[in-house]
C-alpha cells in the first residue's frame, strides 16, 4: 500500500470516507516525511506539530467537516495565521503573532484542512531567496518566491499549499519542483491578510499532487460549490504562444513545448501558433513598473522604522526603482494592462487555451537566487489564469514543466482542458 503521504488530496478524502484513514494517521504520515526530508529541503518557516495532530484527533471524533476535512496543508509565510507566528521571510517580523487568519487560511480551514505549518517566503515575497532547497537536488533552486510551499508539496510533507505570485512565484517554484501549480484569475481568491506587494498584480495561488486536487482546493478558497473536472466536448484549440522572450528558453524549455503541442495534435486538438498582438509585446517593462512603483509604498513602514534590517536586494530592486517611478508612468503601465486584457480576450473567441513554458527550462543551479520569471510576468499583468503541469526532464535530471493559459474567470474551464492534456500526453 502506498504511504499515506504520497497520496493525493481526493485520495485521502476517500480514505477518510471509507473509514480506512484516519486525520491523525495522514498527519503523523507526514510529520514523519518532514522528520526524514525537511533537514534537507528546508521549506519550513514554523511546523504546528502538536496542534495540527490535536485537531486532527478531533476532525476525526466529529462528522465530516467540508471538502478538505482532515487534509493537511501548508501556508505561505506572507500570509497570516492568527495561531501560528508569520514572520513574512524578513527578521523584522521574527516574533510576528498575527491575531487574525487570512481569508484563505479561514476559508481552508472552516472545510476542514489542518494547518500543518507556515511554509518559507523570499523576503517579502521578493527576490531575496529563503534556505529553501530544490528537493530533487539541492544545489538547484526550488524558485521563488512559494518556495517552501513548492518543495514541501513535491517532497511530499505537505498535501496542499499556499503561494503567492506578483510575477512569477507560483507557476515557476511548481515548474522547478516538479508538481502541478495553479495561479487564478486576479482577484478570485481573497487576498484579506496577505502581506501586499503590489495589489494590483498579487494573487494568492494554490499547490496540489494533481489537477483534481487543484479543483478541490479553490472550491474550498473561494468558499463555492466543488464541482469535479468535467470532460471535454471536443478536443481543444491550442495556440502556442512562445511570447517575444522566445530566445530566453533553454533547449530543454523549448523541447518541453514542442513535444508538448506535438502529443496534443496527435491526440485530436486543433494545434496553431499566435504571435501576441502589439500591446501585449510592450508588458514585461510595464509589468516591472507596476510592481517596482509599489514598492516604498507597500514596505513604507519597514522602510522608515528598519532600515537595516531589510536586504540590499529589495532597497535596490523595490524600494530605489520605485521612488525613480513618477506617477504618469505608473498611470501609463495600469492602462496598457487595461490595453492588453482586451487584446488577449478577444483572442479567446477562436481558440480555448494557450500553451506556453513555465519558466526557461529546469531549475538553474544555486541558491543565490530564484530564476527568472521572464515566461510569467506576462500573464500575471494580465489577470489570466495559469497552470503549470510537470512535463519532461532537463539535462540535469531535474523537472520540466509546461504551463497552460486560460480566459480570464474561465478557471473551471481551464482546469477542465488541464486534465485533458494530463490524458493526452500520458
Amino acid at each position: 500500500m502506498a504511504a499515506l503521504n504520497t497520496l493525493t488530496a481526493t485520495e485521502l478524502a476517500t480514505k477518510i470516507d471509507s473509514g480506512s484513514a484516519t486525520a491523525e494517521a495522514i498527519v503523523q504520515s507526514h510529520l514523519e516525511r518532514i522528520d526524514q526530508r525537511d533537514a534537507d529541503v528546508l521549506a519550513w518557516a514554523h511546523l504546528a506539530r502538536d496542534a495540527a495532530l490535536a485537531r486532527a484527533r478531533v476532525l476525526d471524533r466529529g462528522p465530516r467537516q467540508g471538502l478538505l476535512h482532515g487534509i493537511p496543508m501548508g501556508v505561505k509565510d506572507i500570509i497570516d495565521s492568527f495561531d501560528q507566528p508569520t514572520g513574512y521571510g524578513s527578521p523584522i517580523y521574527r516574533t510576528h503573532q498575527p491575531l487574525a487568519d487570512a481569508a484563505t487560511v479561514a476559508m481552508a480551514r472552516a472545510e476542514g484542512a489542518i494547518l500543518l505549518g507556515k511554509t518559507v517566503t523570499t523576503e517579502f515575497a521578493n527576490r531575496f531567496p529563503g534556505p529553501t532547497k530544490n528537493p530533487h537536488n539541492p544545489a538547484h533552486t526550488p524558485g521563488g518566491s512559494s518556495s517552501g510551499s513548492a518543495a514541501a508539496v513535491a517532497d511530499f510533507q505537505v498535501v496542499l499549499g499556499t503561494g503567492t505570485q506578483t510575477g512569477g512565484s507560483v507557476i515557476r517554484p511548481g515548474a522547478f519542483c516538479g508538481i502541478v501549480a495553479y495561479k487564478p484569475t486576479y482577484g478570485h481568491f481573497a487576498p484579506a491578510g496577505m502581506k501586499a506587494n503590489t495589489e494590483w498584480l498579487d494573487t494568492i495561488g494554490a499547490y496540489g499532487r494533481s489537477i483534481e486536487d487543484i479543483a478541490l482546493f479553490r472550491a474550498a478558497l473561494m468558499a463555492i460549490p466543488y464541482a469535479p473536472l468535467r470532460p471535454l466536448g471536443r478536443p481543444p484549440r491550442v495556440a502556442v504562444c512562445y511570447t517575444h522572450h522566445k530566445p530566453e528558453l533553454s533547449a530543454e524549455g523549448l523541447k518541453a513545448v514542442e513535444d508538448a503541442a506535438a502529443g496534443l495534435r496527435k491526440a485530436g486538438a486543433a494545434v496553431t501558433e499566435i504571435e501576441l498582438p502589439g500591446p501585449v509585446r510592450d508588458m514585461t517593462e510595464g509589468q516591472r513598473t507596476l510592481s517596482a512603483f509599489d514598492g516604498p509604498r507597500a514596505h513604507a513602514d519597514e522602510s522608515r522604522r528598519f532600515r537595516e534590517l531589510l536586504s540590499e536586494s529589495l532597497k535596490k530592486d523595490k524600494l530605489a526603482a520605485g521612488a525613480r517611478i513618477d506617477y504618469a508612468t505608473w498611470a501609463a503601465a495600469r492602462r496598457l494592462g487595461e490595453a492588453g486584457r482586451a487584446a488577449v480576450d478577444a483572442l479567446f473567441d477562436d481558440i480555448d487555451v494557450i500553451l506556453t513554458a513555465p519558466a526557461p527550462g529546469e531549475a538553474p543551479p544555486g541558491l543565490e537566487t530564484t530564476g527568472k520569471a521572464t515566461f510569467n510576468l506576462l500573464w500575471t499583468y494580465l489577470w489570466m489564469p495559469c497552470i503549470t503541469l510537470p512535463f519532461a526532464k532537463g539535462p540535469s535530471g531535474l523537472p520540466v514543466g509546461i504551463q497552460l493559459v486560460g480566459r480570464c474567470h474561465e478557471d473551471a474551464t481551464l482546469l477542465d482542458i488541464a486534465a485533458w492534456v494530463r490524458g493526452a500526453l500520458a
